[in-house]
């Protein structure tokens, strides 16, 4: 029975427990804005009740907002993603430009943030061997602990 090697498992687990956590948090910050202005929405449109408009608009824009950057978010991007927009490292996904409050977010999405953060840290580990000498270390760091265990 082969052993996985340590470089080729543990990397690339530790870099999806750190984008999920760091998902997780953009997720909350989203649900955390969404509740004030979904209600200042909702009670504008119940106020404002303009004729011609459909009940609801901003309520409703708010919430296609919030559902556009959920998919952006991709939570469990790590186990292939589930929403409409497909996991980013699927070439078959349907992307789609989209503004988000007038800003215009192209087709951009976390996953691709992170993996440009990746490619940019790759390219500045080359240059000194800083990074390198600290993956190294952490590398003895995770193996002793997990000898320790045994």
């Amino acid at each position: 029975m082969n052993t996985p090697n340590p470089d080729n498992s543990r990397w690339p687990f530790i870099r999806d427990v750190l984008v999920f956590q760091l998902k997780l948090v953009l997720g909350n910050v989203l649900n955390f804005v969404l509740v004030p202005v979904t209600v200042v929405a909702a009670v504008y449109d119940l106020v404002s009740g303009k004729p011609g408009r459909r009940r609801g608009d901003s309520f409703y824009r708010a919430l296609e907002a919030g559902r556009e950057i959920e998919e952006r978010i991709n939570i469990y991007g790590s186990i292939g993603g589930y929403h409409a927009t497909g996991s980013s490292d699927d070439p078959d996904a349907v992307r789609r430009s989209r503004t988000i409050g007038g800003v215009d977010i192209g087709d951009a999405t976390v996953d691709d943030l992170i993996r440009k953060v990746e490619g940019l840290i790759v390219r500045e580990t080359g240059k000194d061997g800083h990074a390198a000498q600290l993956k190294s270390t952490l590398e003895r760091l995770l193996d002793e602990l997990r000898n320790r265990r045994r």
